[in-house]
């Protein structure tokens, strides 16, 4: 079974953000699983705007290409060049070193308690 960090909140499209600021921002180790082997990863730029629940990027697995959306409205600072190069990150470490990118996050979007997501997304919670 997948696992939910209860020390993170998360969007009903599977991205997780910490609390720190600027805020860190990847997908869920539920979504990684069902991706399966994360192959491709276009985030968006640092300096560029990004609006809660609108496309910021995409992640592409051997399955699938699905959309990238984001938690949080705010300006992105950071973009983890580790896991463009290395994309296998997210399926390997989707709470660590395979985060996306970070937001000075000026509004949140709607996101649920690590409970609720795992609840509703069937993880365990850690």
């Amino acid at each position: 079974m997948s696992t939910v960090l209860s020390a993170l909140r998360y969007s009903a499209e599977h991205e997780w953000i910490d609390g720190a600021s600027p805020a860190r921002v990847g997908i869920s180790q539920v979504a990684a699983d069902a991706l399966g082997d994360v192959v491709y990863v276009d985030l968006p730029e640092a300096g560029s705007t990004v609006t809660a629940g609108e496309t910021c990027g995409e992640i592409e697995s051997t399955k699938s290409v699905s959309e990238l959306f984001t938690p949080v409205t705010g300006t992105v600072v950071e973009v983890n060049d580790q896991v463009v190069d290395n994309p296998a990150l997210v399926n390997e470490d989707p709470y660590g070193a395979g985060w996306l990118f970070t937001v000075e996050v000026s509004e949140e979007g709607p996101l649920l308690s690590a409970a609720e997501y795992a609840e509703a997304n069937g993880g365990e919670l850690a």
